[in-house]
């Protein structure tokens, strides 16, 4: 386990760290691996929000939908968080306005069980919280935690991941112990309703790639997602969890962290740092961001 982040590593300490992590300081805290391994259980807390859930449901934007194409919702995922975590203000603009367009037919109509509107900022904000939590939970678990000041430096920085759409910053919980009351709140109001938990498995069983990729990773991702939930929302998939599988999930990020701390940090934020390459080059070229 590598070294836990202390706030003599950045150039401030105390209450000044918060002004410390900046787009480029960032990327110390930027783990490429837990990003890719923890997304799917990470859409799986974002959906169990029910209005969330059922504007991709029923959503007739098939140019975003996993199921029909994989490859581009992951780069289209990925390069969300790359730029709110490590784009300039003006890339987040971009990104905001191509967004927006592929937000703006997702919302309720008059068959919808529930009302909602992907511009919505409440919705956005428990996006962004259930964002936040998975990389703060990855990263501890990985590397061990952070050191409080630095943890509140970066907790503040993340509100990125709302302000980057239509959520307001004031709407950001004021610090990590409000954060953490909100998140224990809302997480026992979640629930997975049975169109969604089929949604889910076929997402974790890989059903939308070629079936070699299927046969080979699906176990080891179901193995995962069912690690990385949180216990309420493992239940609600009916999913099953021994003291056993907890030891060999433990010892199997263990031994991920191991290696992947000692690559270069450019390998260390692959592939985070090639979709915001990526990004880059489709806005330089004119090019379609989603």
């Amino acid at each position: 386990m590598t070294e836990p982040l202390r706030a003599d590593n950045l150039p401030n300490s105390g209450p000044a760290a918060v002004e410390s992590i900046t787009t480029e300081t960032v990327v110390e805290y930027i783990d490429g691996l837990a990003a890719f391994l923890g997304g799917t259980a990470n859409v799986i807390m974002q959906l169990s929000l029910r209005p969330v859930g059922r504007g991709v449901l029923e959503s007739t934007v098939d140019s975003g939908k996993v199921t029909l194409h994989p490859i581009k919702r992951l780069r289209t995922t990925l390069s969300y968080l790359a730029v709110a975590l490590m784009g300039s203000e003006q890339e987040r603009a971009h990104y905001r306005d191509a967004v927006n367009e592929s937000h703006r037919p997702v919302r309720s109509t008059s068959t919808s069980p529930v009302e909602y509107n992907a511009f919505d900022p409440t919705l956005q904000l428990w996006v962004a919280a259930c964002l936040y939590w998975g990389i703060d939970d990855l990263y501890t678990r990985m590397h061990g935690p952070m050191d409080p000041d630095v943890a509140e430096a970066f907790y503040q920085y993340c509100a990125r991941l709302g302000t980057t759409l239509q959520m307001r910053p004031d709407m950001w919980p004021a610090n990590r112990a409000e954060f953490q009351r909100y998140w224990d709140e809302n997480l026992t109001e979640r629930g997975i309703e049975p169109a969604l938990r089929d949604y889910f498995n076929d997402l974790i069983d890989l059903k939308m790639l070629p079936r070699p990729i299927r046969f080979t990773f699906a176990r080891l991702q179901r193995f995962f997602v069912t690690g990385l939930l949180p216990t309420h929302l493992r239940n609600e998939m009916r999913m099953t969890w021994t003291e056993r599988d907890q030891r060999r999930f433990d010892r199997l990020l263990r031994t991920i962290s191991a290696v992947h701390t000692r690559l270069p940090r450019q390998l260390r934020m692959f592939p985070i740092n090639a979709y915001l390459f990526d990004v880059r080059r489709r806005i330089r070229l004119g090019k379609p961001l989603v």
